[in-house]
């Protein structure tokens, strides 16, 4: 499948912009938005809805999914504190923006998602916009045991609780960045693995996420 996608003055002014919104917004990780001014949302919409691409709004992708809000995209990579050469797994790759924000920081990125037209599309638009990750198809409620422990988990889907089998993912030491609540409202969750069995969970800001649905969730 052939891509031409063009990436000029206006779409890196309106990065920019966007960049700057994000800061007044209280995003403060400079790694984050840089990564965040490199990365071409509009590579991820129809040519139809381009002038969308930089406004700080979710956008439907089709199957029920949308392409998370700018903020929201940096607030969780934020959290996740990133360093490079992080092992990071990431359920729900959607439109796999946050994917390749992750790939700008310098992790190592597993991806999986559940939706098999989302898995399709993105696993030839990232490589030809020049990003690697190692790309699943499954249910990501369940992680991707074969490839752990990771450093870092984020998922971008809300969850009606932690699963377990996530948290037995992580190294120790290892942070897992989730939402969880009900259908309508998630409060953001980041959970610290301090011993084989010990947990610290910290309860942060409210958001709306499309659910995440699997055997060990919805």
């Amino acid at each position: 499948m052939a891509y031409k996608f063009v990436d000029n003055y206006r779409e890196k002014g309106a990065r920019n912009k966007l960049v700057k919104h994000l800061e007044g917004r209280g995003i403060q990780d400079r790694r984050v938005l840089e990564a965040m001014g490199k990365v071409p949302r509009h590579y991820f919409f129809d040519e139809t809805f381009w002038n969308q691409a930089y406004k700080d709004i979710a956008f439907p992708i089709g199957d029920g999914q949308t392409i998370s809000q700018p903020y929201t995209v940096a607030y969780q990579s934020e959290l996740l504190h990133v360093k490079r050469g992080d092992k990071i797994l990431e359920i729900g790759t959607g439109s796999g923006y946050q994917t390749c924000i992750l790939l700008e920081l310098g992790a190592e990125v597993f991806t999986i998602e559940r939706q098999e037209s989302l898995y399709n599309r993105t696993i030839q638009v990232l490589p030809y916009m020049g990003y690697k990750p190692h790309f699943f198809l499954g249910d990501g409620s369940k992680g991707i045991v074969q490839h752990a422990p990771y450093d870092k988990i984020i998922v971008t889907a809300g969850a009606p609780f932690v699963p377990e089998i996530m948290l037995q993912q992580l190294k120790l030491g290892g942070l897992l960045v989730i939402p969880v609540g009900d259908e309508k409202s998630q409060k953001m969750v980041t959970i610290l693995r301090v011993g084989e069995n010990d947990f610290e969970r910290i309860e942060l800001d409210t958001f709306r996420f499309v659910p995440l649905v699997g055997d060990k969730a919805w």
